[in-house]
């Protein structure tokens, strides 16, 4: 059973958590993403501190590899390949949107789930992924990111992530049996995950590790803002 840190930094809450030989010992939150990057490794150090672990016992580092803030996938690839070097051990990367179906799993015992993440720019980042105790995770639609018209359940009972409460009115007939627009990505799902990954071996050198990217426009120009903005105005 392996020892690692994992942590996300995709959305605007950056967790951290530590697993001691498969169990989960410690976990820590902060808001804002835009200080991910300084708070992240603080927070890994008091997670150690506070179980009396050196950085060196752990067997890996996970995280969170999006889709997300594109800051946060950067810094959070960035923060592991560098412990990993420092430590030379391999990375677990996780996407974000089977992290939050683990999570739903793990709060909700729901095995069967669409993940939708606000992207922002009217997109969403969504999935579909379907559980098996013998299997674990499997991916039933790919990893994309499309206007929330695009979305749809193909068989999974139950929706999650705040891509839901972000374009509500395109999602409320949605056809799952539940939503849970608070389960995000999580540090707690992503340690999940990589026990069973490293058990499998399934593990990447640190040079390997690498962002996920699902488009390559993350922001609007100052001209595509002021024409979205007269657009709203004028349909109002």
């Amino acid at each position: 059973m392996p020892t690692l840190i994992a942590f996300d930094t995709s959305s605007d809450i950056a967790s951290v958590s530590l697993m001691v030989r498969g169990q989960l010992v410690q976990t820590d939150h902060s808001r804002g993403v835009t200080t991910h990057s300084r708070a992240i490794l603080p927070m890994i150090q008091s997670l150690l501190d506070k179980a009396g672990i050196r950085l060196g016992e752990c067997d890996a580092i996970a995280f969170g590899c999006g889709p997300g803030s594109f800051t946060g996938v950067r810094t959070a690839c960035g923060v592991a390949q560098g412990l990993a070097f420092g430590i030379d051990v391999p990375v677990i990367p996780v996407v974000s949107l089977l992290a939050m179906a683990e999570a739903c799993r793990l709060e909700k015992q729901k095995t069967s789930v669409l993940s939708v993440l606000d992207a922002r720019m009217r997109e969403v980042y969504w999935a579909g992924y379907s559980y098996e105790e013998e299997g674990g995770w499997k991916t039933v639609v790919e990893p994309q990111v499309s206007p929330p018209s695009d979305v749809f359940s193909s068989g999974q009972t139950v929706a999650c992530g705040n891509g839901l409460i972000a374009y509500h009115e395109a999602f409320a007939s949605l056809v799952v049996d539940a939503q849970f627009p608070g389960i995000m990505p999580d540090s707690q799902a992503i340690a999940s995950i990589a026990k069973m990954a490293f058990r499998r071996g399934d593990v990447l050198s640190p040079r390997d590790a690498h962002p996920l990217y699902l488009r390559n426009k993350v922001a609007y120009t100052t001209e595509e803002r002021q024409n979205l903005k007269a657009g709203a105005n004028h349909s109002c």
